[in-house]
């Protein structure tokens, strides 16, 4: 699935052409990406592009009226621009100059509009990019959950997904089963920086493309390149030479250094799972 650093990419390339475009004429060519009636948009003027955790929001302007286009990508939605439609098109949006493609090969994404932000997003956790270092380690701190599913949790941070979560908790030394209100305030810290960094890099590398991400100019990103644990299992870390290992946690594919990545005192652990650890490489990673 698109992550921050994905959809950040796609936002900042629709940016730079979409602004004052008119949505001239709206083709569905798969209505189960669609909630509600996006036709509603045709005839309003793009008058900015954003991006709200892993959502890319396009608003909207017409007479006085405002309205939103939301899309988020699921796992293979795609957003192109100068491109021709394809077997996997699924809405053709025709501009007053140009055309804007939502490509999707599994469907899981699905695009809305909306004259008012609708209330899930209220629900969205802080920007990672924008929360401070010391609002970011009370609340992380304040929370009895392990570390790999509370910054999943979009409504405790909003844009972060599997890929930056492990390459973060890496960075930062820390288990993925470790118990956030049990790491002490200078690791939760160490943490922090750790997920500011990674995100940059990513955003710099125009993201990762693991299977079939592309930004919105059909180019991939590059940051799959410098993983150091992310779908690594089996292979050597790069700090310690030891193995590095695929765990489920809360159902999760997970990777980490079992060596780099130890419980330390006092930090607790939630139990593992029986059948939890896959070792092999040749399971993959989700």
């Amino acid at each position: 699935m698109p992550e921050l650093p994905e959809v950040e990419t796609i936002v900042r390339g629709l940016a730079s052409r979409l602004p004052n475009r008119r949505i001239e004429r709206i083709e569905v060519f798969q209505p189960r990406v669609i909630i509600g009636d996006i036709q509603r948009a045709e005839g309003f003027t793009i008058a900015q592009v954003r991006r709200r955790g892993k959502f890319v929001l396009l608003d909207l302007e017409r007479g006085g009226r405002r309205g939103h286009l939301l899309a988020h990508l699921g796992m293979t939605g795609q957003l192109r621009l100068a491109a021709e439609p394809g077997p996997y098109t699924r809405v053709l949006f025709q501009l007053d100059k140009g055309a804007l493609l939502y490509n999707d090969v599994r469907q899981f994404g699905r695009l809305e509009f909306a004259e008012r932000l609708p209330a899930r997003f209220k629900r969205l956790g802080s920007e990672p990019l924008e929360i401070g270092e010391e609002e970011f380690v009370r609340r992380f701190r304040a929370r009895r959950a392990m570390v790999k599913p509370l910054l999943l949790n979009q409504a405790f941070l909003s844009g972060l997904g599997n890929i930056y979560v492990d390459e973060a908790l890496f960075r930062a030394r820390i288990h993925p089963r470790a118990l956030a209100n049990r790491i002490r305030p200078g690791r939760a810290a160490k943490l922090y920086r750790a997920i500011v960094r990674v995100l940059r890099e990513a955003i710099a590398h125009r993201g990762s493309s693991i299977s079939n991400y592309v930004g919105s100019d059909g180019r991939r990103g590059a940051f799959q390149h410098l993983h150091k644990v992310y779908r690594r299992t089996g292979l050597p870390c790069p700090v310690c030479g030891a193995a590095i290992r695929r765990i489920l946690v809360s159902q999760r594919g997970t990777h980490f250094c079992p060596r780099c990545q130890k419980i330390r005192s006092g930090a607790g652990r939630a139990p593992e799972p029986i059948g939890g650890t896959l070792g092999s490489a040749r399971r993959g990673a989700r």
